[in-house]
């Protein structure tokens, strides 16, 4: 089952025009070992999730908060590799053929990979898209220009101190959406005000017409119901790594339970964003 470019854009039309956002789950592949991160990725679309986000586990995650750096660790200590993350998203595309799959990372292991290894690799096995945290505008001809050309979305983030004169440059070369981070600083830490968030969604939209997810920070049902009335999608990512990590034992394995745990939360999470706009 290959990659489809507009799956992404399929996705956030019809959810627009069902009036609600999308529930945009972040899971890190081969967290906290490949037969169960294979289960929670299984499971995530029937639970809720509209879009899924999967984790790239790298050494050196600079731009992650500790959860989801722990997440990397245990991911790679069980043998998570590129190869092997690419092979999971074939075997979802086997019996999901309409749920976007985006790769969320750093550039290295693509690097290591090869660029276009990597893209055919990933076209073949049924990504939709693409977020590489640590590849700004500047560095496009990297990996963003060959992408979009072979039909991969290159999605980029936007945040607090992406000011009106810096924005048109982070969008060029933009597709499928616009993650917009709303606090600055690592995943994981405290929210951004509702009202804030919508001003700046108001903001980017006024500079292009993708969609705009927002993100970091956002751990209840409740949380993600306030963000899905003023964006068109909540992205949920440390909540689920925390919920990995709490149905582990002491030395780290997977206790019976541990993907639904992590899928009860996904369903909390998507009734939440599904009756935000209701009323």
């Amino acid at each position: 089952m290959g990659g489809s470019p507009e799956r992404i854009e399929k996705r956030l039309a019809a959810l627009a025009t069902e009036g609600r956002a999308a529930l945009v789950t972040f899971v890190m592949g081969g967290d906290p070992d490949m037969e169960t991160g294979a289960a929670i990725l299984k499971g995530l679309s029937a639970a809720g999730a509209d879009v899924i986000e999967l984790g790239m586990p790298f050494t050196d995650p600079m731009a992650d908060g500790p959860a989801i750096q722990v997440a990397g660790q245990r991911a790679l200590a069980s043998g998570a590799t590129l190869k092997k993350l690419l092979a999971q998203v074939a075997d979802f595309r086997r019996f999901d053929a309409e749920t976007p799959v985006v790769l969320m990372g750093y550039y290295n292991p693509i690097h290591h990979m090869g660029v276009d290894t990597f893209i055919a690799a990933a076209l073949d096995a049924g990504v939709d898209g693409l977020i590489i945290v640590d590849l700004p505008p500047e560095e496009d001809a990297e990996l963003c220009l060959p992408a979009l050309a072979a039909g991969l979305r290159f999605i980029r983030l936007a945040t607090p101190t992406t000011d009106d004169a810096r924005l048109p440059r982070v969008l060029t070369n933009t597709s499928g959406f616009v993650y917009y981070v709303s606090i600055t600083g690592i995943t994981g830490a405290a929210r951004g005000k509702t009202g804030a968030v919508g001003d700046a969604v108001a903001r980017i939209k006024r500079h292009c017409e993708l969609p705009v997810v927002v993100g970091f920070g956002i751990k209840t049902p409740e949380q993600a119901a306030e963000i899905a009335k003023v964006a068109d999608g909540a992205v949920v990512g440390s909540a689920l790594v925390l919920a990995v990590a709490e149905g582990l034992d002491a030395q780290g394995n997977a206790l019976p339970g541990c993907a639904e745990r992590v899928l009860e939360l996904v369903a909390a999470l998507a009734s939440g964003v599904r009756g935000a706009r209701k009323g």
